[in-house]
């Protein structure tokens, strides 16, 4: 039984939830590959195995007992303990494994004091996502369900429910399956609950992919699905998740919490999925027990799909600046998101907190994380269902899940899955196997500054294509709006947000681009609005160049100022102002097509600007006033046709001496 990857898109029917916590047979300290001695027959003299005749006979009992209930792979999993005569050689883990499912044999209902199975039978129908096929499946499911929550959280009820397995013919309710039942406090649109399947079992292709670079914990993802009960009035939906015992922790949020027990699988988990995904996402509000998460959320950069907690590059730049890379982080190759020196000072306690706290430790067997190229326009989330097709079974009516280990914070197991039936694994094809090989040789993705910088010289890149200058743009604007001020909201740290501004400007970010030129410029602007800056030369040609580089990236404005610039500077003669003059005329891209006389600048300005320079020549311009006057009569066309009168009938005059100018010559 594989316990390397999981499947995506495996079925919720008859998993076995049971805590993992005996560990008192074996010393922490010793290595995990040391192998024991364990004889697994009535007789044998194993730690494990009970002494006392009457507690072997109780077990007895509860196993004759519960043999009537198990589906058939649950039954050989237990005829393999109880009739093995042979003597096998396993590990500190084999042996753990073992130990569990012997003490599954015993568990008790954690619900039986509700007595759910007195409740009336409802039948439901029940809906799943298909995250491998982006299909939806629809069966009948009969459920009990209590009428009153046993519990709430900030946006949904939960209802305790038992439902039996579509695979057995029994009728006991005492040995149904328990789940949790989720209702929606506030009336929402019925599209939502399909939305929030989709959205947790796309993350659950994240969660597989991250097994496959063998981390030192491995993560999975609730299985969920959608319930709706036809005979109810309106027809009601909930959502429908196994119920599961143990200690329930928020690791972190879509908004930048990082909760206090300092895990590291959960922020490693996130980190990955920003660099594997080629920058296009982000999976946060890690939340569960142990590495067995629920409720994520998912940042995409356009900000669509995955619901209103969808919060774009401003969700991408609040994780960020909550994070810091870890071991784990290291190990899989993942690259640390620049901070500036008051950030990172600011992290210190925390990291120091970390170290202290860590559990896990990595082994150095990690696989590092490959990530698309700037240049190779692929959908990474295709080839990671592509992946996991290979992994899929030939069920499409209920697909089943392979075993995962689940870890709890302090560092012991609490739960397993085990499904009832192995399934037969669908090998992929030549084409999904060649998609795989294109992906294996992408390079990497980075989260730093530098490194995609250089591939951006290598892929000519286009401004404003860079995902990380939009969170950088982001980080800035929540420093200015003092998000991350700490305890006194009055005081900015400027100086992070012109870190941040400076590196998104680095990156082909327009907007940035364009506010730094102002603030060295000393202009208005919409973002750094109260931050200033010393008045000096250097400071002055700073602003310059980063004009320039906002009118090569296509800044009508920017192109004007610089065409206008009346201050000498390097390279910027008349001659470059009018190309700069031409580029803004041939710039049209407002919603009419053309910049009209309610706009800065329009182009019956430009063109007299134009006409001006050449009846003047000099700073290597030619005099030509017959172009001149060419050009005076083209803005005087444009003015009367944007209502100017007056300003039309002067340019028409200063036609007229240009034209004049070229008689006397």
């Amino acid at each position: 039984m594989s316990t390397d990857s999981i499947s995506s898109s495996g079925d919720d029917d008859d998993f076995i939830l049971f805590p993992i916590t005996d560990f008192d047979d074996f010393s922490i300290g010793d290595d995990s590959n040391t192998s024991h001695d364990v004889y697994m027959d009535e007789n044998s003299n194993d730690a494990d195995n009970e002494s006392d005749d009457t507690k072997g006979e109780l077990e007895n009992d509860l196993y004759n007992d519960d043999m009537k209930h198990m589906t058939l792979r649950q039954r050989r999993l237990n005829n393999m303990i109880q009739k093995c005569e042979l003597k096998v050689n396993v590990n500190r883990a084999q042996s753990h494994w073992l130990n569990a499912i012997r003490k599954a044999r015993a568990l008790d209902d954690p619900w039986a004091e509700f007595h759910l199975e007195e409740l009336e039978v409802e039948k439901c129908t029940r809906h799943r996502y298909n995250a491998l096929k982006k299909t939806w499946i629809t069966d009948e499911v009969n459920v009990k369900m209590e009428r009153k929550q046993f519990n709430r959280g900030a946006m949904r009820l939960c209802f305790r429910l038992k439902k039996l397995s579509s695979f057995t013919r029994s009728d006991d309710w005492k040995h149904a399956s328990n789940y949790v039942a989720k209702l929606y406090i506030e009336q929402v649109d019925r599209d939502v609950y399909f939305q929030d399947v989709k959205l947790q079992m796309d993350a659950k292709l994240w969660g597989e992919e991250y097994n496959r670079h063998n981390p030192p914990k491995k993560v999975d993802i609730f299985q969920m699905c959608i319930i709706e009960f036809k005979n109810r009035k309106g027809s009601p939906l909930y959502h429908l998740e196994h119920f599961i015992e143990g200690e329930y922790v928020k690791y972190n949020s879509n908004s930048g919490f990082v909760e206090e027990c300092l895990r590291l699988t959960p922020q490693a988990f996130s980190h990955f999925t920003f660099e594997r995904s080629g920058h296009n996402l982000i999976v946060v509000d890690i939340q569960g027990v142990g590495d067995l998460y629920t409720d994520p959320q998912i940042h995409t950069i356009d900000g669509k799909e995955y619901g209103d907690g969808n919060l774009g590059a401003k969700g991408m730049a609040l994780f960020f600046h909550s994070h810091i890379c870890n071991d784990i982080c290291h190990s899989l190759g993942l690259t640390m998101f620049d901070l500036s020196d008051h950030e990172l000072n600011s992290h210190k306690d925390f990291l120091k907190q970390q170290r202290k706290m860590m559990m896990t430790r990595v082994r150095g067997k990690e696989e590092l994380c490959m990530s698309p190229s700037p240049h190779e326009q692929v959908d990474i989330t295709l080839m990671l269902r592509q992946r996991s097709s290979s992994s899929m079974t030939s069920m499409e009516s209920a697909y089943e899940e392979e075993p995962m280990s689940i870890d709890s914070p302090v560092g012991h197991v609490r739960a397993r899955y085990i499904s009832e039936s192995d399934g037969a694994s669908m090998t992929a094809n030549e084409e999904e196997k060649e998609e795989f090989r294109r992906m294996a040789m992408m390079r990497a993705r980075p989260s730093c500054v530098a490194l995609e910088k250089d591939l951006r010289k290598f892929s000519n890149m286009r401004i404003g294509d860079s995902i990380l200058g939009k969170i950088h743009h982001e980080m800035c604007k929540y420093h200015e709006n003092g998000r991350f001020s700490g305890k006194n909201e009055n005081e900015i740290d400027w100086t992070s947000a012109i870190f941040h501004e400076e590196h998104a400007a680095e990156l082909g970010e327009l907007e940035a681009i364009l506010t730094m030129s102002k603030l060295y410029l000393g202009l208005d602007r919409d973002v750094l609005i109260n931050c200033s800056v010393k008045e000096l030369d250097e400071n002055l040609d700073y602003g310059l160049d980063y004009m320039v580089q906002a009118a090569e990236a296509g800044d009508r404005g920017a192109m004007i100022y610089v065409a206008k610039a009346l201050r000498p500077a390097p390279d910027l003669e008349p001659r470059d102002a009018i190309y700069w003059f031409n580029r803004a005329m041939e710039t049209s891209d407002d919603e009419g097509g053309e910049y009209d006389c309610t706009m800065n600048d329009p182009l019956y300005e430009l063109k007299a600007k134009q006409a001006q320079m050449y009846l003047k020549g000099g700073f290597g311009l030619d005099k030509d006033p017959s172009k001149s006057g060419d050009l005076y009569n083209e803005a005087a066309e444009d003015a009367m046709a944007a209502m100017k009168g007056r300003l039309a009938n002067k340019y028409f005059m200063l036609a007229e001496e240009a034209y004049g100018e070229v008689e006397d010559e």
